[in-house]
């Protein structure tokens, strides 16, 4: 008998093993099948159509904020040393205070090129409708000066490094409607962070 139970024994451990491997996998089978049922319940295009909404809004958002509000915008070049670096600043512009005429002498303005209306130009103001400004015509060869009287619904800009700018000595008073912000604040690089200074 011991031969026999030696040569059973193994058979039915076998069979056993096989059995809880049948068990194992039917009940991996019901659990996943539980788990495809839930997710067919999801109603997944309620949940597209939401987030989509969503996205929709937050995008027609930022560009009203970035049209109407405050835009961020990179002035480069050296026309505006030293107040701005030569290699770029990242700014604020204020487009409510443009909008609403709170431009006085000293402030940094952003407006369209006169010259190039593709182009976004950023200069200081010197003087308003009605301002009698002086200004050098070519200040890298002479000391000959000019005055002349800002006509009404322009403004006098030029560049802080009269020596590399071209502005209104070079193309006149600009429309004010040309312009569409006003430069508030500088982000980038950090260690000029902070609010932009009227320079009178």
């Amino acid at each position: 008998m011991s031969p026999a139970q030696n040569i059973g024994g193994p058979s039915y451990e076998k069979k056993g093993n096989q059995r809880r491997n049948s068990s194992t996998f039917v009940a991996a089978a019901a659990a996943m099948s539980r788990f495809v049922r839930r997710l067919a319940g999801v109603p997944w295009r309620a949940i597209a159509g939401g987030a989509i909404s969503r996205a929709v809004v937050v995008i027609c958002g930022v560009t009203v904020i970035d049209e109407r509000v405050v835009s961020l915008t990179y002035p480069r070049g050296p026309s505006m040393l030293p107040a701005f670096n030569i290699m770029g600043d990242l700014v604020v512009a204020d487009k409510l205070s443009a909008r609403y005429g709170w431009v006085s002498p000293g402030d940094v303005v952003q407006f369209v090129s006169p010259e190039d209306p593709r182009k976004t130009v950023i200069k200081r103001v010197l003087g308003m409708e009605g301002d009698a400004v002086t200004y050098l015509v070519d200040p890298a060869n002479s000391d000959v000066s000019k005055t002349v009287v800002v006509p009404k619904g322009h403004i006098w800009v030029q560049g802080d490094n009269i020596h590399a700018s071209r502005d209104s000595r070079q193309f006149g008073p600009v429309p004010y409607g040309l312009v569409n912000g006003k430069i508030c604040c500088r982000i980038l690089p950090l260690k000029g962070f902070g609010l932009i200074d009227s320079k009178q």
